[in-house]
C-alpha cells in the first residue's frame, strides 16, 4: 500500500502526464483548425473560458499551448485581443507539427503538386551542390542508403533508406540552411513516398533513377546530378499522377 507521500507524489505525476497529453491535443486540435481554413488570419481564437470549458485544463497549461502556436508563427497573442490567427505567409510551414496539418488539411493532389514544385526546385540544386561539395565520409553515406535501398525486400524497408538518402544528398551540401530545409521536408517526403509505393512495382522504378543521382554526385559531376534528379523528379511526378488517378481525382 502506497504512503501518503507516495500517493501524492503518483497523483502529481499524473496530473503532470495529464496537461502534457492534453497540451499536445489543443495545439493539434487548434493548429488544424488553422492550417484547414476552419478560423482564418484575423480570426480570433476561442476566448480562454471557452477552451478551459472545453478541454478541462488549467489555464498554465491552455496559456503554454497558446504560445507553442505563436512559436509556430500560428498566432499572435495580444493583451486584451487575445490570440489572433496571423496571415498564411507568417506561418513557420517548415515547422514539422504545421506541415503535418497542412498534410492533413489538403486534398492529395493539392498538396502533392505543391510539394512537386517545391522538389524541382531545392532537389536538383542540392545534388548539384553536393557534387562539389560532399566530402568522402558523405558520399559514402549517400552509397549506404542506395545499398539499403538495393536491399529492401518491402516498401517498409525503402522507405527510411530512400528518405536518408535525400537527406544526405542536402547535408552533403554543407550549407547548414539547405540541410535543415532537406530534413524539415522529410515529413511530406515521407507521405509522397508511402503514395507512390502504391504502385506494385515502384521498387524496381526508383533504383536506376536514384543510382543515377548517386553517380553523378560520385563522380563531382554537378550538371548530371542536377539532370538526373529532374528525371527522377519527372518519375516521382508520373507515378503519383498514376496513383491519384487509380484513387479517383483530386480529394483523399
Amino acid at each position: 500500500m502506497k504512503s501518503r507521500a507516495d500517493q501524492s507524489t503518483y497523483s502529481t505525476r499524473a496530473r503532470r502526464a495529464d496537461g502534457k497529453s492534453m497540451h499536445g491535443r489543443i495545439v493539434g486540435e487548434l493548429g488544424l483548425m488553422i492550417v484547414s481554413g476552419e478560423l482564418q488570419p484575423g480570426d480570433r481564437l476561442p476566448g480562454e473560458l471557452q477552451l478551459l470549458d472545453r478541454y478541462e485544463v488549467s489555464r498554465p497549461v491552455l496559456r503554454e499551448a497558446v504560445r507553442v502556436l505563436v512559436a509556430k508563427g500560428l498566432v499572435v497573442s495580444r493583451q486584451r485581443a487575445g490570440a489572433i490567427v496571423r496571415p498564411r505567409g507568417e506561418w513557420h510551414l517548415l515547422d514539422p507539427d504545421v506541415l503535418c496539418w497542412l498534410i492533413q488539411a489538403r486534398p492529395s493532389r493539392e498538396f502533392m503538386n505543391t510539394l512537386l514544385e517545391v522538389r524541382r526546385i531545392f532537389e536538383p540544386a542540392a545534388a548539384a551542390l553536393a557534387a562539389r561539395s560532399a566530402t568522402e565520409a558523405q558520399v559514402r553515406g549517400i552509397e549506404q542508403d542506395y545499398a539499403d535501398m538495393v536491399a529492401a525486400t518491402d516498401v517498409e524497408q525503402l522507405l527510411e533508406p530512400d528518405l536518408a538518402f535525400h537527406r544526405h544528398i542536402a547535408e552533403a551540401t554543407n550549407n547548414d540552411l539547405l540541410a535543415y530545409i532537406g530534413n524539415m521536408l522529410s515529413l511530406a517526403l515521407r507521405e509522397s513516398f508511402l503514395l507512390s509505393s502504391q504502385l506494385p512495382d515502384m521498387h524496381q522504378i526508383a533504383l536506376p533513377r536514384h543510382l543515377a543521382i548517386l553517380a553523378a554526385i560520385r563522380n563531382r559531376d554537378p550538371l548530371g546530378a542536377r539532370q538526373a534528379t529532374l528525371v527522377q523528379l519527372q518519375t516521382a511526378s508520373e507515378v503519383l499522377a498514376s496513383v491519384l488517378a487509380t484513387q479517383g481525382g483530386a480529394d483523399r
